[in-house]
């Protein structure tokens, strides 16, 4: 439990004093964000405000786990350095988006093709390393088989969890991305979603099936390979983004950019398979899923029938438009986040309870 609570601490004090020193670095370099001339007007006033600041909390994370694992003894798992990939190799593709956005000055960074090629090549590649790497109980980071809030069914075999993993890494860092669009929204319902995977993790640790034969109810453990690891690794993230979040609440001082939403997205998605929790997912991290569906009814709509749902979509920016300030729409939007992983840890409790 020492090491969650030094990743935690560290992860913050890394991202506070390391994001106003990126701060300084991009305005100095010229590295402000492109604002779309579609969106609401009083978006225009944040014209060049730094982006790419997901580079802090990207980096403060990585710190934060390596000075954990040195100064408590412990060696790294291959499940927490897998998320850590999939997080840094995402943050990577968002990172050249971002920097082709800066250098051409246009609202559109990657051409799609490239960034998809680029966020299809790290997920597969985690994926496929995620079925490797067995412990002595010859379990490895990731099941074939489907899970809740735990694995469940039959296996659906390598190639078809590959997909299945794919599409959660593109659908959580694309839903990441569309919630990015006000200060502090993604930061402050990421920080909330990695809390709740500190708990999972703990949770699973403490009922893991190594100490079946000292619990009181051994038929509800969990078979997961490396839970403490992933609390771990969760509680740095969540500190790192604490950190960032005091710099990137309204009114921004930086923006998280491509770089920062996709490392989210993916964290998240590798948290979620790594702790067979990958349907909970949708529920834990609900305001993603919401803002998502926004846009693909708002596209649905308008190809089928030429009209729009929304006055603007993503959803936080249909609400701008009826009048909302934009700190009412964040704090707003961060209770119903909160909602969402009240709900879904319930229902995580409920599932062993049931057991």
């Amino acid at each position: 439990m020492r090491q969650i609570l030094f990743s935690g601490a560290l992860g913050l004090f890394f991202s506070l004093i390391g994001t106003p020193l990126l701060i300084k670095l991009l305005a100095r370099r010229g590295y402000g964000q492109f604002i779309r001339d579609d969106g609401p007007q009083a978006h225009h006033s944040k014209r060049g405000t730094p982006t790419m600041g997901g580079v802090a909390f990207i980096l403060a994370t990585l710190i934060a786990y390596a000075i954990t694992k040195i100064a408590t003894g412990s060696s790294p798992t291959y499940s927490g350095l897998l998320v850590l990939f999939l997080m840094a190799g995402l943050g990577l593709v968002g990172f050249l988006d971002d920097y082709i956005k800066i250098v051409k000055q246009r609202s559109l960074g990657l051409r799609a093709k490239a960034k998809m090629l680029g966020q299809f090549t790290v997920g597969i590649a985690f994926a496929v390393l995620s079925l490797n790497f067995e412990d002595a109980r010859q379990l490895t980071p990731a099941s074939t088989k489907l899970s809740f809030t735990q694995d469940f069914g039959w296996s659906i075999g390598p190639v078809l969890f590959v997909l299945w993993a794919l599409f959660m890494i593109l659908a959580m860092s694309n839903g990441v991305n569309l919630t990015d669009g006000l200060d502090g929204l993604a930061t402050g319902a990421s920080v909330m979603v990695f809390g709740a995977y500190v708990f999972i993790g703990v949770w699973q640790y403490q009922e893991s099936c190594i100490n079946a034969d000292v619990l009181t109810n051994p038929g509800a453990c969990y078979d997961v390979r490396d839970p403490l690891d992933l609390a771990v690794v969760a509680s740095a993230l969540m500190g790192a983004c604490f950190g960032f979040l005091w710099w990137n609440t309204s009114p921004a001082k930086i923006f998280m950019g491509d770089t920062g939403s996709l490392a989210l997205g993916g964290a998240l998605a590798g948290l979620a398979i790594a702790s067979r929790t990958e349907m909970l997912l949708a529920i834990l991290g609900g305001l993603f899923v919401l803002i998502t569906l926004s846009v693909v009814i708002q596209v649905g709509s308008f190809r089928m029938t030429g009209k729009r749902i929304f006055r603007m979509a993503p959803l936080q920016h249909h609400f701008e438009l009826k009048g909302w300030s934009e700190v009412l729409v964040v704090v707003r939007f961060w209770i119903i986040q909160g909602m969402c992983v009240i709900v879904g840890l319930g229902i995580f409790y409920a599932g062993w309870a049931a057991r």
